[in-house]
């Protein structure tokens, strides 16, 4: 067992920022990552024998993406560097951790959690087929293995990411056949005030959509994506447009509504829990400095609520500071209130794209009983309406009758799908049917274990 003062988890932006910001007060922080190289899902690193210049792999967000990766590389021996480690578990101010089949135990005074996000999936008919995707799922391919998902892509969905994988692709030299947005024009019309206040972030935006409108790419806005088609695999989408419906043959689908926030650790270490409507979710709770409800754990990052890249680092940096502070270290007051400031001015621009994305608040109405919805227990729409009609309607007591989000991501993927079932079966707000408790492990873990020594 090892012991640390400060433990960092997620090499993120937010975690790498938070890590150079401990290290400039003289701390040698540990940082913990699963990936085999830090930068996170939006700045993931390609594998040191790829070439791939960084324009072409982050677009305008290669100055970033390499100022981050610099960041990281040269904190060098200034921290306890352990990447390709899994954190599953935590409990009594420590971590268990797993790296290359051995598993050991971190011992920590002051956490600061960086989890990061993952894809909000919203189950079609079709969606377990092989070659269907989330957009982060696709994006990794393209980013870390140099490859597209398939040589005919359609992307559906909404949100930010929908249009920049889009574009990603494309640019790589895919086939992007149709990019389908639930979202209303209309919506984003409204959204433009909001926006207003990040011209550059609005102003990259409205470039992905326009050159893929540009470059003979359709982006056919309020398409509800109702169905993949396939036997062995992906073969077609369907979705409709207004009142009409359509399709399109395909190779792979591409699919995801928006971002959601990992929180599993977070809550394995007791933190109070708020709904969040602006995330349609429930979130750890943390102060304006970065504090959660326990003491000596901080959060940042988009495990704490969907900010983006920018806000993530920001947030690393105010909530190193705040761990300082608190640990009766002289800290820069100036800057923490600077940056304060920026992360509540993103906070406007984030309200601003829930209007110009809106979540489809009726998908749960249209979702049919035979769709699964739980793929590694295999529990359907119906399996959950049907344990709603026999009187159970807190989320983790119908996953105790019906088995949904038991399996292998422990609900990670089919929980707040779930839970919109459930609301729409019981007929109660989204907020009241609750949360899916965290579990260890937090993912699955390998037979045949070695023990550290």
């Amino acid at each position: 067992m090892s012991t640390t003062d400060i433990v960092i988890v997620g090499a993120g932006p937010a975690g790498i920022r938070a890590a150079q910001t401990l290290v400039a007060y003289g701390e040698q922080p540990c940082l913990i990552d699963e990936s085999a190289r830090g930068g996170g899902q939006i700045y993931r690193r390609q594998p040191a024998n790829f070439k791939r210049p960084a324009k072409a792999v982050y677009g305008f967000e290669a100055a970033k993406a390499q100022a981050v990766h610099a960041t990281l590389d040269g904190l060098g021996g200034d921290i306890d560097y352990r990447p390709e480690t899994l954190v599953w578990n935590a409990e009594q101010h420590a971590l268990d951790t797993l790296a290359h089949g051995v598993a050991a135990q971190v011992r920590y005074k002051q956490l600061i959690v960086a989890t990061g996000a993952t894809d909000r999936i919203l189950p079609v008919p079709g969606w377990t087929l092989p070659g269907v995707y989330s957009l982060g799922a696709a994006q990794i391919a393209l980013k870390f293995q140099g490859c597209a998902i398939a040589e005919r892509v359609v992307f559906a969905g909404s949100g930010p990411l929908l249009y920049l994988v889009a574009y990603q692709y494309a640019r790589a030299g895919a086939k992007v056949l149709a990019v389908l947005d639930s979202a209303p024009l209309s919506a984003q019309t409204r959204a433009l005030p909001a926006l207003l206040g990040q011209p550059a972030t609005l102003a990259k935006g409205l470039y992905y959509r326009a050159w893929l409108t540009a470059h003979g790419i359709p982006v056919h806005q309020r398409a509800e994506l109702r169905a993949i088609s396939g036997q062995q695999r992906v073969s077609g989408v369907q979705w409709r447009e207004g009142e009409h419906m359509h399709s399109l043959d395909c190779d792979a689908v591409a699919f995801a509504h928006a971002l959601r926030s990992e929180t599993q650790l977070a809550d394995l270490l007791g933190c109070r829990f708020t709904w969040s409507p602006l995330n349609r979710a429930w979130l750890p709770v943390r102060d304006d400095r970065g504090r959660s409800s326990v003491e000596g754990v901080y959060l940042a990052g988009d495990g704490a609520g969907i900010m983006g890249a920018d806000a993530a680092e920001m947030a690393g940096e105010l909530a190193a500071l705040t761990l300082l502070g608190d640990c009766g270290q002289h800290i820069d007051e100036t800057r923490v209130g600077h940056l304060q400031r920026k992360l509540d001015a993103i906070q406007r621009f984030r309200r601003g794209l829930e209007i110009a994305f809106p979540f489809p608040e009726d998908w749960a109405t249209r979702a049919p009983d035979a769709m699964t919805i739980c793929r590694c227990e295999e529990v359907s729409a119906g399996d959950i309406r049907q344990t709603v009609a026999e009187g159970h309607w807190e989320l983790n007591r119908v996953k105790a009758m019906c088995r949904v989000g038991m399996g292998r991501c422990q609900g990670r993927m089919c929980g707040l799908a779930a839970a919109e079932i459930v609301a729409q079966a019981s007929g109660r707000d989204i907020a009241s049917v609750g949360r899916l408790r965290g579990q260890a492990p937090i993912k699955p873990l390998p037979f045949g274990v070695d023990a550290e020594r």
